[in-house]
């Protein structure tokens, strides 16, 4: 039996390119999910649905953007059972080239003007597209890094693709901005939306390079050593790692809540009842993503000295007050208060985005880990995440701001409740993970 190279034992020059590959692969694969968002809000509604009611419309887009979330779960059981047969390396190609394509071909389609009801149909399509890509794209990014990393660094390795996350909006939100300035709002409408998901290929192309340019997981290649790689790793994931499965799915619900809330939703609402024109709000949400950016290693940091569960504690605890805080914060005439709703709910995103990959990873062995991570993730997606803009749009029009900031209430403290199951974690459960695998 040969002996796989542990982490520790590779050059800074390898670490390096593993870290960049973790990073250039959630970034593309968020900003095209995140271009989708913003389309979604701003352009869809007018382009491939039938004129009439302005909000029967922005809620009909809302739902396409909502069949990604259901199309992630198949992602990760297609994508991760390769993952843990074949491989982590050959397996986040796969799912890049699946999400970039649908990508591109969204940038093509015709509208309802030109072919009625297949243009929403078709659009609906490429979305789901793009859900199966991020469905394994995400744990497969997660652990390339974290398998990768050395004993004590597993949440600072964990947090490189999740700050795909931020650098992804920023791409998109930065695109859309640019397409604003120099062109009249006929243009846009017209073609200009179109270019941030065409050129959606020229990122692609360089992921695919990066990643080709891998060596497959230390991790993944003692599972290869010692035959322990299942047949079905779904199966195994559903019947011998169900209580993992429940609290991995639990554990990360608020973090989804509150990030689709911070962006999709808050967009919306800021540009419809708030009457922020859509740059304004645009840039009030770059500011935001800027603290979103920064807190991510900050909580990362925190997470390796002091455990990963603690870190996610603190951070869900923190979401449960800002949703106590959502009225008073996010109202009209106030910039100054929409951009301290934005920056703290977002900083509260990082905290809780900066450990949460590298805790889920941990609830699973490595030979299921592709899969039980990413299913979990994304069946938190599908309650989190995919109808959130949806639900609390329908809650603000009939209840206020306040019942949206209950709805947030309550995934903070499911989620607060799935952590208190987990076994408490210290400084040294990047250490007990490695024993675990090696």
């Amino acid at each position: 039996m040969s002996v796989s190279p542990s982490a520790s034992s590779r050059t800074p020059a390898s670490k390096r390119r593993v870290l960049f590959a973790s990073l250039v692969g959630t970034t593309i694969e968020f900003y095209d999910f995140y271009i989708y968002a913003t389309a979604a809000v701003l352009v869809f509604p007018h382009l491939f649905f039938p004129a009439g009611d302005p909000a029967s419309a922005m809620l009909q887009s809302l739902a396409t953007f909502a069949l990604a979330f259901v199309a992630r779960p198949i992602g990760s059981a297609v994508f991760g059972h390769f993952g843990d047969r074949i491989g982590r390396k050959a397996t986040l190609v796969a799912a890049l080239l699946t999400m970039g394509v649908s990508t591109v071909l969204i940038g093509l389609l015709p509208t309802y003007a030109q072919i009625g009801v297949m243009a929403p149909a078709l659009l609906a399509l490429c979305r789901f597209g793009q859900g199966l890509g991020l469905g394994g794209e995400w744990g497969g990014a997660v652990l390339l890094a974290t398998e990768n990393a050395p004993p004590g660094r597993r949440a600072w390795y964990g947090m490189f693709p999740q700050l795909g996350a931020p650098i992804g909006f920023f791409l998109a939100t930065g695109s859309f901005l640019l397409l604003t300035a120099f062109m009249d709002d006929a243009a846009f409408m017209d073609w200009g939306w179109r270019i941030p998901f065409i050129a959606s290929a020229a990122l692609v192309a360089v992921g695919l390079w990066v990643r080709l340019r891998i060596e497959e997981t230390p991790d993944f290649k003692r599972v290869l050593d010692r035959s322990e790689r299942v047949r079905i790793p779904i199966a195994d994931v559903l019947l011998r790692h169900p209580r993992a499965l429940v609290a991995g799915t639990l554990l990360t619900l608020a973090t989804f809540v509150l990030f689709y809330l911070m962006t999709v939703f808050s967009l919306s609402w800021g540009t419809s009842a708030l009457g922020y024109t859509r740059d304004a709000f645009l840039w009030l949400q770059m500011l935001g993503v800027v603290f979103f950016a920064l807190t991510i290693p900050m909580a990362a940091l925190y997470a390796d000295r002091h455990g990963r569960r603690r870190a996610m504690l603190l951070a869900t605890a923190g979401i449960f007050v800002f949703g106590l805080l959502f009225e008073r914060l996010f109202v009209g005439g106030s910039t100054a208060s929409t951009l301290a709703f934005l920056v703290i709910g977002l900083s509260l995103m990082g905290l809780t985005y900066g450990p949460v990959g590298t805790l889920l990873a941990e609830q699973f062995p490595a030979e299921v880990r592709y899969t039980g991570a990413s299913l979990a993730f994304n069946l938190a997606g599908i309650l989190g995440a995919s109808f959130a803009p949806y639900i609390a749009t329908w809650l603000g029009v009939h209840h206020g701001l306040g019942a949206v900031g209950l709805y947030l209430c309550a995934a903070a403290t499911l989620t607060f409740g799935a952590l208190l199951t987990l076994r408490d974690d210290g400084p040294s459960a990047g250490v007990a993970a490695d024993a675990h695998t090696s």
